[in-house]
């Protein structure tokens, strides 16, 4: 059975309604409090001693497109406790009715600070404006930081990773409850001992998903020398893919002697091959000085010194990383790729017919990209022997030779063999990777020893020593179920937050947006 709608179930609880009125786009609604005692804020006394009454001007949630007002007229009581200091105190009202001294009722400082969460400052002010809302961005801002975040329970599995305020320059570290799948803390580095500092106070963690950095590592092992490190499954495939790709560059020199390339024909050469092999000739008389300084004795440091290139790009040059001729970048074409492989093999060989056709798909790239890849492939579909004298990027061989073998063209197959024999170092680096990975998906931890001590013979030792250095979290990441992808996740909406206040929100804020909104 319907009942009918009183006009003071449109008010907060605890008050009823004396009058309204509207004028233009607001409506004031004169209220009185309907309690005949309140209790003391300093000794909780409950009194109904009635000092004086007052008017309060709040606002509250809008109606039919109006802002509303509400006066309300309350009273100050006497405290009845002869020892207490408060001897006058107003009126107190329920939980979330309305607070003292607020200019807002609680259900509109509710709905104020979920717009905050949600949109942030300017764009939350503008839709309020549109709701009928009387406030500004700063005091979005202030409600959300008010507010700050919600209690939450003390997690036991966690997960921990770095976050960029800005690229290469600055960093700050992101805590995840792994269990819950919510973050729950925002820390402003990711310096060793803040980590440790913060793991300290939550001596319950028992597991610790991380990266395989060493600063995360040191911190959970002093801060919580009983739990269970895990190293990321995602981050332990990426570097085992990464030590291959170094291991094709290192061995450049002797993938070009394999296919016999030693020496570049510039008229095969497309003109941004053109451009990058005059760097690669460039780099090759650094490489040198280099080397020629290196075998008399000198030290990094003394390199440094006399050329006055960086630390890191001698150290390159003395690890053999700098002997690419090609190398390329990730294209446009890169999620178009399966596509053109079929209907290249369908028959549909015209550039220009693909193109219209990827258009139509949402490809937004240029006529120009999509042709160039049709004349490198069909000059692929030719085997001969100024084909072996182009020699991809590093990156490319090390694609070719982890691709199945069916999916490749022809002249690319020739490549590829032609690698695996004149570089069998290479093939093993390949099984030894390979063999990692066949490891890690299936959880089978028991063939970790063996592999580490075949992979220190490999062009990937450094990676098995890498591995040998951590097998504890490695051991733990292949045998539980504990992860940091779901901190990764997190890392994205932190970027999308902060993005939204054009990089220029502050740590508390943003733990307050990104903390709060999970765990309302």
């Amino acid at each position: 059975m319907h009942k009918a709608l009183h006009p003071s179930s449109l008010i907060p609880a605890g008050f009823a309604m004396v009058a309204a009125s509207s004028d233009g786009d607001r409506t004031t609604v004169k209220v009185r409090s309907i309690s005949r005692s309140s209790c003391c804020p300093t000794c909780g006394t409950d009194s109904h001693r009635v000092h004086s009454r007052y008017q309060r001007r709040v606002a509250d949630l809008p109606l039919a497109g109006r802002s509303v007002r509400l006066i309300a007229e309350v009273c100050r009581f006497r405290c009845a406790a002869t020892q207490c200091e408060q001897q006058i105190f107003t009126e107190q009202f329920a939980t979330g009715v309305l607070a003292p001294w607020a200019r807002r009722t609680g259900r509109l400082d509710g709905l104020v600070h979920h717009l905050g969460l949600a949109l942030g400052g300017r764009p939350a002010a503008s839709l309020a404006k549109r709701l009928m809302l009387p406030v500004s961005n700063d005091t979005l801002l202030r409600v959300v930081r008010r507010r700050g975040c919600p209690v939450r329970p003390a997690p036991t599995v966690i997960g921990i990773d770095d976050w960029a305020w800005r690229r290469n320059h600055r960093y700050g570290t992101i805590i995840c409850d792994l269990e819950r799948r919510k973050p729950i803390s925002l820390l402003p580095d990711r310096e060793p001992a803040t980590a440790q500092a913060w793991l300290t106070t939550q001596p319950q963690i028992a597991v610790v998903a991380r990266d395989r950095g060493g600063a995360y590592a040191r911190a959970a092992a002093k801060a919580l020398p009983h739990a269970v490190q895990v190293a990321d499954r995602w981050h332990l495939m990426e570097n085992a893919s990464h030590a291959f790709l170094e291991a094709v560059r290192r061995s450049m020199r002797q993938i070009r002697r394999s296919v016999g390339a030693m020496t570049i024909n510039p008229v095969l050469l497309t003109a941004a091959e053109r451009l990058q092999y005059e760097g690669y000739l460039h780099r090759e008389e650094t490489n040198a000085s280099i080397l020629t300084i290196a075998k008399d004795g000198a030290s990094i440091k003394e390199i440094v010194r006399r050329t006055g290139h960086s630390r890191g790009l001698v150290r390159r040059i003395l690890r053999g990383e700098r002997s690419d001729v090609f190398r390329v970048r990730e294209s446009s074409l890169e999620t178009y790729l399966p596509w053109l492989d079929r209907e290249w093999a369908a028959g549909s060989h015209n550039g220009a017919d693909l193109w219209r056709r990827m258009r139509s798909q949402g490809f937004r790239g240029s006529l120009r990209v999509v042709t160039e890849w049709a004349s490198r492939r069909r000059q692929a579909e030719r085997v001969d022997t100024e084909s072996l004298h182009r020699v991809p990027s590093a990156r490319t061989i090390a694609r070719l030779m982890t691709t199945g073998r069916d999916t490749l063209s022809r002249a690319e197959t020739v490549t590829v063999a032609a690698v695996e024999a004149g570089v069998p170092t290479l093939v093993e680096a390949r099984t030894v990777v390979e063999g990692f990975h066949e490891m890690i998906r299936p959880k089978t931890e028991e063939d970790l020893v063996p592999w580490i001590e075949r992979g220190r013979g490999s062009l990937v030792a450094s990676f098995a020593n890498g591995i040998a250095r951590d097998v504890a979290a490695v051991r733990a990441a292949i045998v539980t179920s504990w992860s940091n992808g779901q901190t990764e996740g997190q890392i994205t909406k932190l970027k999308l937050v902060k993005r939204q206040m054009y990089g220029r929100g502050k740590l508390d804020l943003l733990e307050a947006r990104l903390v709060g909104t999970a765990w309302l």
